[in-house]
């Protein structure tokens, strides 16, 4: 099995922490998502100290090739989302030997 963590775990993790109703706290993970996304989608940066940095990256203009018709397609310049890692987080992953597998 994959080493994963899924929404649905999140949800389920932090209903037991708060003891509050999985449904609540499914809204609230839900919408917290939805205001990242929200804001990335208006140009903003997104700050979570502690956690890391949602941005925007810019892809610079480029070609490609469309395979069928095998000629060439300019890619026009883009932004893509992107993700920076606190220092902190980083700090505390470093200090993982080993990854344990999910059994």
């Amino acid at each position: 099995m994959e080493n994963k963590l899924t929404k649905f775990d999140i949800v389920k993790e932090i209903a037991n922490k708060t003891k509050m109703r999985e449904e609540d706290v499914q809204i609230i993970v839900e919408e917290f998502m939805k205001t990242i996304n929200r804001g990335l989608a208006k140009g903003l940066n997104v700050y979570l100290r502690g956690f890391g940095t949602f941005y925007l990256k810019k892809r610079a203009q480029k070609i490609g090739r469309d395979i069928k018709a095998n000629k060439p397609v300019v890619i026009p310049e883009h932004y893509v989302p992107a993700y920076k890692p606190s220092l902190h987080l980083v700090e505390k992953v470093k200090k993982i030997k080993v990854i344990p597998s999910k059994k």
